[in-house]
């Protein structure tokens, strides 16, 4: 858990940005999105496939096209 000091001299919203940055920083945010749902793993699978696929046709298409 990220811990801030609060600093009575400065604006409650300053602080608030710094907790929420440290937050995210520290991955709460992205962990927190991937549990709210369940994916069963055979789905989780096909999903990175098709990124895996997409990559590599990213990949393929940006060799090919010409560097000036």
């Amino acid at each position: 858990m990220p811990k801030i000091r609060v600093d009575d001299r400065k604006p409650f919203e300053v602080t608030l940005r710094q907790f929420k940055r440290a937050c995210e920083k520290a991955g709460i945010v992205k962990e927190l999105r991937e549990r709210q749902h369940y994916i069963k793993p055979t789905t989780q699978r096909r999903i990175d496939k098709k990124a895996a696929i997409g990559r590599t046709k990213k990949a393929a298409k940006m060799a090919l096209r010409p560097k000036f």
